[in-house]
């Protein structure tokens, strides 16, 4: 042991049992670096798993970036973890750890995996700090489990912090944590959203990745602040009645050479294999899932920003390549599991455990998966056989109804089953709408330039779309510049096109936007069943000729009923009867076609009064005008 290193330990032999049977979630309070006050200094602990070291020392402005000086001592136990304490060490000093290997003499400098600040990229080393914060949400945990049910509504602006809004005037750059906490919550609150869903804060060597190339898997990106100003965002956004939910990436990570590729000159987070340790999609590493330390590792992680950041959510990352071995592989690229099958069986069992512990730990959390297959009950609990996620995403729903819109309208009868089909699985899962970033990158273009017509018809189009999804049982979630029809594709490079909501045609789109999620959080046949096939009844499906769909939402035990009708063509269809299921009045509440929204406002009656006229299986039926790709949605008011 160095003599400028003192023994000392944090962990204790109940933590080191934890963490070599993979049980150990609570990582964050041992390993990494954290200042403490030992035989009376005050200085840093180092702690960092590296069991195939033949030395580990601590590097930093302290000593020169010299290493050997401040060495660290290997602890006894099998753990493989390297600790010791610097006296006179404080808050803000840079460091890494100098790692030399016991396979091939490798000399390695490595930031801290569990560090909670890293430097501003390009700069790679840690730095360390304390997460002390003194948070003002208590009434929002309190009311979180009621606020964050499967029964309430959930609409999520999901947004890339660094293009959201720039600073112009100084050099174009990003918002900070702090400016966020005015601007977006002030936003977020006009737009009546429930949540706000982050792409990785966790830092991330390379801009570009959007933060999907995670190596700070304990620090949110220094590019926007310290780790108390990203409290104090998710404390204002609390403040304003706000959920934050914040991406998550356990499915891989980038091989940069200061981060926990070969961290000790070994695959030790990653598997050996190329077969189970590569992902060919992204040029990145895949965890070793069924190794016990990697394991507390990750769900160390999850639980670290539900804990310390208060977060309401996460949402996990590119599952569906976590649960197939064979995922974008072909055959002979791929290692079959134990009973010759192609679904990853430890990748499963984490993901089990994972939100077996983020449940039972933090009161009125949910977790959502980004999940593409088929893979059955997702959103299930463990104890049914479940994966155990809260929700998923309807990838099935968002890539059917853009193929549908993208069609020329007078082609749509042709194609009904497109919008329809979703309604046949749509209560197989706990599922959430998305329009994600990923719909509107990598030359896809806007949703609004997908739309066909005219201009008139493409945010006419634009606007039903819109309606029809905040309609559709389910949770929402818009990637942001959606919301007020952003025509360019986006691009992380700069801000949002915000002059466009001074144009009247995106005025109008945002406005709708504004409404309908005021409607959804507010009108209880939207939400209360969401999930539930007694929340959902078709008056007609089946009208192809008209290109007109019509449904009926409601809240638990019927009481509240919305009519939602959608006519998907340019033509306005005049006396069109439809059954009800209610008699008495039905009074409008939103219609698209709506001056305010940019529409043409065509002819129709504020209230319809049901007759005792038989149509599609009721006795009672309504006689409405429809307006061009429009929907109208009417509330039963009277009995």
């Amino acid at each position: 042991m160095s003599l400028l290193v003192k023994t000392f330990s944090l962990f204790t032999d109940f933590d080191a049992n934890l963490f070599k049977s993979g049980k150990h979630f609570k990582l964050y309070e041992k390993l990494g670096s954290h200042i403490v006050t030992h035989d009376g200094e005050t200085g840093v602990y180092f702690a960092v798993w590296a069991p195939n070291a033949k030395n580990v020392s601590v590097i930093g402005n302290f000593n020169h970036w010299q290493p050997y000086q401040h060495n660290l001592c290997a602890r006894w136990d099998g753990t493989g973890i390297w600790e010791g304490f610097v006296p006179r060490l404080g808050k803000g000093e840079v460091y890494k750890y100098h790692i030399h290997s016991q396979h091939s003499d490798l000399r390695l400098e490595k930031a801290d995996p569990f560090a909670f600040m890293w430097e501003v990229p390009p700069s790679t080393a840690s730095i360390v700090w304390d997460l002390d914060y003194k948070w003002k949400d208590k009434k929002w945990l309190a009311a979180r489990l009621k606020k964050n049910a499967l029964d309430q509504p959930f609409s999520v602006y999901e947004m890339h912090i660094a293009s959201w809004r720039r600073k112009l005037d100084e050099g174009n750059r990003s918002f900070t944590y702090l400016e966020l906490a005015k601007e977006l919550v002030a936003y977020l609150k006009a737009m009546h959203f429930t949540h706000v869903e982050f792409l990785p804060v966790m830092e991330h060597p390379y801009g570009p990745s959007w933060g999907y190339q995670s190596l700070g898997y304990f620090a949110p990106s220094s590019r926007f602040g310290t780790p108390q100003e990203f409290m104090q965002l998710v404390d204002a956004l609390h403040e304003a009645g706000i959920g934050v939910i914040l991406d998550w990436v356990p499915s891989h990570f980038p091989g940069d050479a200061h981060g926990i590729h070969k961290f000790d000159g070994t695959s030790l987070y990653e598997h050996e294999d190329p077969r189970q340790g590569y992902h060919p999609d992204w040029n990145s590493w895949i965890f070793n899932y069924g190794r016990n330390e990697v394991r507390s590792f990750l769900i160390s992680s999850a639980g670290f920003w539900c804990d310390l950041y208060h977060a309401d959510g996460l949402r996990v990352d590119a599952v569906a390549s976590m649960l197939y071995l064979d995922y974008s592989r072909k055959e002979g690229e791929w290692i079959p599991n134990q009973y010759g099958g192609r679904e990853n069986l430890e990748a499963i069992s984490l993901l089990k455990e994972l939100n077996e512990y983020l449940y039972t730990s933090f009161e009125g959390i949910q977790t959502i998966a980004e999940e593409s297959t088929a893979f059955p009950m997702i959103s299930r609990p463990v104890y049914l056989g479940g994966l155990g996620f809260g929700m998923k995403w309807m990838m099935g729903w968002m890539n059917d109804t853009l193929q549908y819109f993208k069609r020329d309208p007078y082609y749509r009868q042709y194609h009904q089953g497109e919008i329809t089909f979703s309604l046949v699985y749509a209560f197989t899962e706990n599922f959430m709408l998305p329009f994600s970033h990923d719909e509107v990158v990598h030359g896809k273009g806007s949703l609004l330039s997908r739309m066909p017509g005219d201009a008139w018809q493409k945010y006419a189009n634009l606007r039903l779309l819109y309606a029809y999804m905040f309609s559709h049982p389910g949770t929402k979630l818009i990637f942001m510049g959606c919301e007020f029809g952003q025509f360019t594709e986006w691009s992380h490079e700069g801000q949002l096109p915000w002059e466009l909501t001074h144009q009247p045609n995106n005025q109008g789109i945002q406005k709708l936007f504004a409404e309908l999620n005021r409607l959804y959080t507010t009108e209880k046949a939207f939400f209360e069943l969401q999930f539930s096939p007694e929340g959902f009844e078709w008056i007609d499906h089946s009208d192809t000729q008209n290109s007109i769909i019509s449904y009926v939402r409601k809240s638990k035990n019927g009481k509240d009923q919305i009519m939602v009708i959608c006519n998907l063509t340019t033509i306005p269809r005049n006396n069109y009867r439809l059954g009800a299921t209610k008699a008495g009045t039905w009074q409008q509440i939103l219609n698209t076609d709506d001056l305010a929204y940019g529409g043409s406002q065509y002819q129709i009656a504020p209230q319809a009064k049901t007759e005792a006229i038989e149509s599609h299986g009721k006795a009672q039926s309504v006689l409405l005008n429809l307006p061009p790709l429009g929907v109208i949605m009417l509330k039963h008011s009277k009995g």
